[in-house]
C-alpha cells in the first residue's frame, strides 16, 4: 500500500474530472424531499457548520451502521452548532422505512436512539453530480460516498471520499470539524493526531536566537519543538 501525502494550491473552485467543488470553494444548493420535509440547502442551515453525508443506498450494513453511530453524536454535533445532513439516491418513502427500522436498533449496547438530521431523497443523483461524487473510474454513485465539512459562510473546509465496503469514522469528522473550528477561532494549526484541549501551533515564524526568548518572556504559552515548530499551551 502506498501512502501519498501531496501540498499543492488549487487555481480552481470545481474538480475538473468530477465537476464537484474543491476545498474553498462554495457549497453546491440544493432543494430536495427530506424525511424532516423540503430542505433548502444550505439556506436552512443558517450561520452554522454543516456536515453533509452522502449515502449509496438505504438498508445498506455499513451505512446502517456509519448512521446509527451519527446518531449517537447528534447532541456533541448540535453542542458545536453543527447540522448534519445526510443524502441517498433512494426515494422518501424508502428513506422513511429505513430511518424507523434504525430507531428501533439497539447497537453497541446503546440504547435505540432518534434520527432527528434529515435523509436527503436524490433519486435522479442530481446532488450527487453537483458534489462530484460519480467518479469516471467507478461505474455508479454506490462506488464513492462522500462527506463535506462546511463553514458558517457555507464554503467547503474538509471532504472524505470512502468506497463503500469501509465505514467512517464518525470521531474523526467530529474531530476535524472541532479542529477548523478551533484554527478559526484562535488562529493557529493543529498538529497531527490533535484532540481538543491538546497544544496547537502557532503558524510559522522565524525567530533569530535573540528574538526567541523575547518570544517566550511575551507569550509564556509558547515553547519551541524546533525552529520550524513552535506550539502554544491550550491547558
Amino acid at each position: 500500500m502506498l501512502l501519498v501525502f501531496t501540498s499543492f494550491q488549487a487555481w480552481s473552485q470545481v474538480n475538473p474530472n468530477t465537476g464537484g467543488p474543491l476545498l474553498g470553494g462554495s457549497a453546491p444548493a440544493f432543494v430536495a424531499e427530506s424525511t424532516t420535509g423540503e430542505i433548502d440547502f444550505p439556506k436552512d442551515c443558517g450561520a452554522k457548520w454543516k456536515v453533509l453525508f452522502s449515502h449509496p443506498a438505504d438498508f445498506t450494513p455499513v451505512c446502517s451502521s456509519e448512521l446509527l453511530d451519527l446518531a449517537a453524536l447528534q447532541d456533541d454535533m448540535d453542542k458545536m452548532g453543527v447540522k448534519l445532513v445526510v443524502v441517498s439516491t433512494d426515494n422518501l418513502e424508502t428513506h422513511q422505512q429505513w430511518r424507523k427500522s434504525m430507531e428501533s436498533v439497539s447497537y453497541k449496547n446503546r440504547p435505540p436512539e432518534k434520527i432527528n438530521f434529515p435523509i436527503v431523497a436524490d433519486n435522479d443523483h442530481s446532488i450527487a453530480k453537483k458534489y462530484g461524487m460519480i467518479h469516471p473510474d467507478n461505474n455508479t454513485t454506490k462506488d464513492v460516498r462522500g462527506v463535506f465539512i462546511i463553514d458558517p459562510q457555507n464554503k467547503i473546509r474538509a471532504m472524505f471520499y470512502y468506497p463503500m465496503n469501509i465505514g467512517r469514522n464518525m470521531e474523526e469528522i467530529k474531530r476535524t470539524v472541532l479542529a477548523l473550528q478551533t484554527a478559526d477561532k484562535d488562529h493557529v494549526l493543529t498538529p497531527a493526531d490533535w484532540q481538543a484541549g491538546d497544544d496547537v501551533l502557532v503558524p510559522f515564524t522565524k525567530y533569530t536566537s535573540d528574538q526567541v526568548e523575547i518570544a517566550k518572556a511575551e507569550n509564556p504559552d509558547l515553547y519551541m519543538v524546533t525552529w520550524y515548530m513552535w506550539f502554544k499551551k491550550m491547558k
